[in-house]
C-alpha cells in the first residue's frame, strides 16, 4: 500500500510540475525555449542543428571535437585553468556532446549562481581560446572512446546494424568519429568549422529552471544575439528499412542480433502511439524469453528516435541459442498482428508508462534534454502534451499503428556464425509460440 500511495504522489507531483508553464520566445532571431520550475537547479542548451547532414565523411568526429575543445578550453578573458577552478567554485559545470540531428553545448548550474555562470558560458560560446593542448587532450579522448565502442560486442552490433541499413546516406556517417577519421583532424580544421557552425539558423536554446524571463531575454540580447545568422541546416538523407540479414562471424560466449523495422517519426501522430506499443513489446519478449524460456538475460524491444529523419523500431537478444530465440521473437510479432494488444494489457501499461516518464524527467538537465530532441524532432511541445497522448490512448490505435509499421526487420547477426542460417532469419514466422526447451527440475 505504501509503495502504491508513493507511486501516485510521484504522478501527481510529476504531472503538477511538467505542467508549469513552459514559453517559445524568440529573442533577435533566436528561439528560446523556456520552461520555469521550483528546481534550485537551472540547465542551459544551446543546439545546433544538423548533425550528421553537417559534416563530409573526413569530418567524421568534428563538431563535437569543436564544441568541447571551444567550451573547455579558456577565453580570450579567462584562461582555462582559471575557468576550470571558478566553474568548481561556482558548483557550474560545462559539456558539450553531438547527436545525429544535433549537437548541444551545456551549462548546469545553481539558480543562485546564475548571472555569473551565465557570462562564463556565453564568452566561452563567443571568445574561444581552442588552444593545442585542449584539442590534442579532446581528440586523443575521442580516439580512446572510439576504440573501446568497437571492442564491445554491444556497441559494436549497433554499428555494424547502422552502417547496413544506412549505406549511402547522411546516417551512415559517425558523429562523434571513428579512429581514423579523429587521428587526422588538426587544430586549424576546428577552428575554421566552429565559427561557420554557430548561427541564428541552426541553434535554438532550451532553458529550464526558477529563472526570470525578461533576465534570459536581456541575456540572450546581450550575448549571443552577436552571432551571425549562418546557413540553414541540411536535413540529412534517409533510407527505407527492407528485409535481410547480415551475419558477422565473431567467436563469443553469446551471439547479438539486433532487428531493425520502420517507424513513425516522433511528432507525427503515430510517434507516440508507436513508441508505447514497443514497450508492451518489450514486456512479451522479457516474459516469454527471459522468464519462461531463460534465452536470455535481457531481450529487448523499443522505438529508436536517435536518428530523426529515419526512426526505427529495435528487437534485440544476446542468446546462447539464437534459432529458438529468432522464433519466438517474430512469432510474438505475429501474434499480436493477428490478435492484437489486449485492452488491459494497454490499460495497465498507461500507468507504469507515464511513472517511469515522469521519474526518469525529474531533474532540470533530463526536461531540458527530452525538450531539446522533442525541438529537433519536429516540435518541443510534445514535452508537455505526452500525458494527454498517452491518457488517450486506445488499444484499436496502438494495434494498428503496430502492424502498420512493424513489417520488414532488417537482421544484424554478430556470434559464431555456425549457430544460425539466412532462413532463420525470414518471415513471417509461425504466430503460434513454439515449446520452451527449457528443462524443467520435477519438483512442484
Amino acid at each position: 500500500m505504501k509503495r502504491i500511495i508513493y507511486i501516485v504522489l510521484c504522478i501527481c507531483g510529476s504531472t503538477s510540475l511538467f505542467a508549469q508553464t513552459t514559453k517559445e520566445l524568440q529573442v533577435d532571431g533566436i528561439k528560446v525555449i523556456f520552461k520555469k520550475t521550483e528546481k534550485s537547479v537551472a540547465t542551459v542548451n544551446l543546439c545546433i542543428r544538423g548533425g550528421v547532414a553537417n559534416i563530409s565523411e573526413a569530418q567524421q568526429g568534428l563538431e563535437p571535437l569543436a564544441l568541447r575543445t571551444a567550451l573547455n578550453g579558456g577565453t580570450a578573458t579567462v584562461s582555462k585553468d582559471a575557468l576550470s577552478a571558478e566553474l568548481e567554485k561556482l558548483g557550474t559545470e560545462f559539456e558539450a556532446g553531438s547527436r545525429n540531428d544535433f549537437s548541444s553545448m551545456t551549462m548546469t548550474c545553481l539558480r543562485d549562481n546564475w548571472d555569473r555562470s551565465w557570462t562564463l558560458f556565453s564568452d566561452a560560446i563567443l571568445h574561444p581560446v581552442m588552444d593545442e593542448a585542449e584539442f590534442n587532450l579532446e581528440r586523443d579522448r575521442m580516439v580512446s572512446g572510439a576504440k573501446q565502442l568497437e571492442s564491445d560486442p554491444d556497441q559494436y552490433l549497433r554499428l555494424l546494424a547502422t552502417q547496413q541499413l544506412f549505406a549511402g546516406s547522411d546516417y551512415a556517417k559517425r558523429v562523434n568519429g571513428e579512429p581514423a577519421t579523429l587521428e587526422k583532424l588538426t587544430l586549424p580544421q576546428a577552428k575554421d568549422y566552429y565559427k561557420q557552425l554557430l548561427g541564428k539558423k541552426k541553434i535554438y536554446l532550451v532553458i529550464v529552471g526558477n529563472l526570470n524571463e525578461q533576465d534570459i531575454i536581456a541575456k540572450v540580447k546581450s550575448s549571443l544575439a552577436a552571432l551571425p545568422q549562418g546557413e540553414a541546416p541540411r536535413t540529412p538523407t534517409t533510407t527505407s528499412i527492407k528485409q535481410g540479414v547480415k551475419i558477422n562471424n565473431r567467436d563469443l560466449a553469446t551471439n547479438y542480433i539486433l532487428g531493425m523495422a520502420n517507424a513513425p517519426k516522433y511528432y507525427s501522430p503515430d510517434g507516440p502511439l508507436f513508441q508505447f506499443a514497443m514497450s508492451i513489446l518489450y514486456d512479451r519478449y522479457f516474459v516469454e524469453l527471459r522468464t519462461k524460456r531463460s534465452l536470455s538475460y535481457a531481450p529487448a524491444a523499443g522505438y529508436n528516435n536517435s536518428y530523426i529523419e529515419n526512426p526505427m523500431a529495435q528487437l534485440y537478444i544476446t542468446t546462447i541459442d539464437p534459432k529458438q530465440s529468432l522464433e519466438v521473437m517474430t512469432a510474438i510479432i505475429n501474434d499480436v498482428k493477428e490478435n492484437g494488444f489486449k485492452p488491459k494489457e494497454v490499460e495497465n501499461k498507461k500507468k507504469s508508462y507515464l511513472t517511469n516518464y515522469y521519474m526518469t524527467n525529474q531533474s532540470s538537465g533530463a526536461q531540458a534534454n527530452v525538450m531539446s530532441t522533442c525541438e529537433a524532432s519536429g516540435n518541443w511541445k510534445i514535452f508537455d502534451e505526452i500525458n494527454t497522448r498517452i491518457g488517450q490512448v486506445k488499444t484499436e490505435d496502438v494495434n494498428r499503428v503496430f502492424s502498420s509499421y512493424l513489417t520488414d526487420v532488417q537482421w544484424t547477426y554478430l556470434g559464431k556464425e555456425d549457430k544460425v542460417a539466412a532462413d532463420d532469419f525470414k518471415q513471417p514466422a509461425p504466430s503460434k509460440l513454439p515449446a520452451s526447451k527449457v528443462k524443467t527440475t520435477g519438483k512442484n
